[in-house]
Order: structure tokens, then sequence, then C-alpha cells
């Protein structure tokens, strides 16, 4: 459930993966447990630029698909909050309201995916690389693959450790 989010953060740093550490459990459906999976993870990612990078996931979020993100170091910050229909806050003597992230994620990424689809079709038609490529494939998988034997091993689990 985090394969994008390494992408992400790869992204993000500009860097690879080289240590994961995973932690994780069944906290809310049996049936995963019952599968061989967990349902809540904390995974904690060190980059080879010296990045440390933290990912929580869950498989619910009752309020809608949450998905933020926060940079911070020496010189700021930055964060990206969740997608909503609207941007209305209403503040009141008893509370602050405003909308529940959007819900599905095809409602939050559908202008993503259309410029995916541009941007491979401009690559065809210009006889270019696309902008993603088979390694930006695999390396997600092969952080996937680590956090899933430092789960298994509770153990910090190195990228060398992952044949590519």
């Amino acid at each position: 459930m985090t394969i994008h989010d390494f992408d992400m953060i790869r992204y993000l740093t500009g860097s690879e993966a080289k240590e994961i550490y995973a932690s994780g459990e069944v906290l809310i459906d049996q049936a995963i447990k019952d599968a061989g999976d967990i349902d809540t993870a904390v995974v904690t990612v060190k980059m080879e630029n010296g990045a440390i990078c933290v990912i929580d996931n869950s498989r619910k979020s009752v309020y809608g698909y949450d998905q933020r993100a926060e940079v911070f170091g020496s010189k700021g910050c930055v964060a990206v909050s969740n997608d909503k229909a609207s941007s209305a806050v209403i503040s009141t003597a008893d509370a602050v309201y405003s909308e529940k992230p959007l819900w599905f994620f095809l409602e939050r990424y559908i202008q993503s995916y259309r410029d995916e689809i541009k941007s491979f079709i401009q690559a065809i038609e210009q006889d270019k690389p696309t902008e993603v490529n088979v390694y930006d494939g695999l390396q997600p998988v092969r952080m996937g693959l680590a956090a899933k034997l430092s789960l298994l091993e509770g153990r910090p689990v190195k990228l060398t450790e992952i044949k590519a």
C-alpha cells in the first residue's frame, strides 16, 4: 500500500533510497491479517543524499482519501495538503468546518493522468525518451521488497540487499 509513496519520496528528495525500516500491525481488518498482510504501517527511509523520510500509512481513512506531504529542512518547509471539493473554511465559536478530502483517487489525479498520457504521446511523436523509465518503475518495487523484509525480520534493510 506504499508503492506510490516510494515514488513520491524519490521525486521530492531527488535521491535514491539507501535503507528502509518498516513497522506495522493489523489494527483495522482481521481479513488483512488472514491474507498475511498488515493494514497500518510506518516506514522510515534513509536516502543516499542524507534525507530521512517517514511514511505513515493506513488502509482506512473514514474521512476521504488522505494523502499529504511535508518537506522541511534548515532553509524552510513546504507542505502539500489534501485536494478538496472546495477550499472554503467556515469558522464559528463552536468549530471550524471544511470539506473532507476527495474520496476516490481518480477524482484527485485525473489531471495527472491526462498530463502523463500527453507526455507519453509527445515522447512517441518526437522520438524522445519518456520522462519515466524502467528504472523508475523498478526502484519502488525494490523499496517495497526491502520494506517487506524489514517488517518480517524487524530490522533496517539496505537496498543493496535487494537485487536489481
